[in-house]
């Protein structure tokens, strides 16, 4: 059984994410790169990809690295999805990536692994956006999620909602009267109302184009995105008025 697992979400069965996931990034597909930032964390025993539904072209082998496991499931929601990948693949616990976030950060993976580990009896643990949320509701995107397998299993066997059944770990921070949350501050350099790195509109992935273009592929790191929007706001401007406009719930 391994210690962390880091489990990649290719959620195929919704067409956002299944138009998205083969557009070019860095060279590879967008899934392939999310992938590949994943494997650079260290502080990961293995990672997986857990893809959903039945897509058509591309096939979703061809968008994920050869040497990366990959499980396909077509369980009706996507916390079922999750407990049959650790029925595969048994570890104690887990790290759960989106796989349409370009940004997310190998270094704040490491950082949430090692303040997981080091939280005695955590049963969930992300990062905490200023408004005292967990990050991963943000638009921010450069966030993961820490879980261990037992509590993912209590919340399996709890959740009834549709809501709590189809968000992973929705049920975990919503009830911490029966889990035991813990939230880490988040870098207050990108944890910003003006800072939008998820990919929600064709917008955004311009914007995530920009970004690209400017930094290169080898210096997308949190602080450098930072500090190449700390001298565009003109595109921050821009950022903070998509945010307003598609506030998620």
């Amino acid at each position: 059984m391994l210690k962390t697992l880091g489990i990649v979400q290719a959620s195929f069965s919704t067409p956002r994410f299944h138009g998205l996931a083969g557009r070019q990034l860095g060279g590879q597909s967008l899934l392939a790169w999310v992938i590949r930032r994943v494997t650079d964390c260290q502080q990961l025993d293995g990672v997986i990809v857990l893809a959903s539904g039945l897509p058509g072209e591309p096939p979703v082998r061809d968008l994920v690295p050869s040497d990366v496991p990959l499980l396909l499931s077509d369980r009706p929601d996507a916390l079922s999805r999750f407990m049959l990948a650790l029925e595969e693949y048994p570890a104690e616990t887990v790290v759960r990536i989106r796989g349409d976030n370009p940004f997310i950060d190998p270094g704040l993976i490491d950082r949430l692994i090692t303040t997981a580990q080091n939280c005695a009896n955590s049963d969930y643990v992300t990062y905490r956006s200023s408004d005292g949320q967990p990050a991963i509701l943000s638009p921010v995107g450069v966030y993961a999620e820490w879980f261990q397998t037992a509590a993912l299993r209590r919340a399996a066997k709890s959740a009834k909602s549709p809501a709590d059944r189809e968000h992973v770990t929705r049920y975990l921070y919503s009830h911490p009267e029966k889990f035991n949350i813990r939230l880490i501050p988040a870098p207050p350099e990108i944890d910003r109302d003006d800072v939008r790195l998820t990919i929600d509109i064709e917008e955004d992935w311009e914007h995530t184009l920009a970004i690209f273009d400017a930094l290169g592929p080898d210096e997308v790191d949190w602080r450098r995105i930072a500090e190449l929007l700390g001298h565009q706001p003109a595109l921050r401007q821009r950022m903070a008025a998509l945010n307003r406009e598609y506030a998620r719930n």
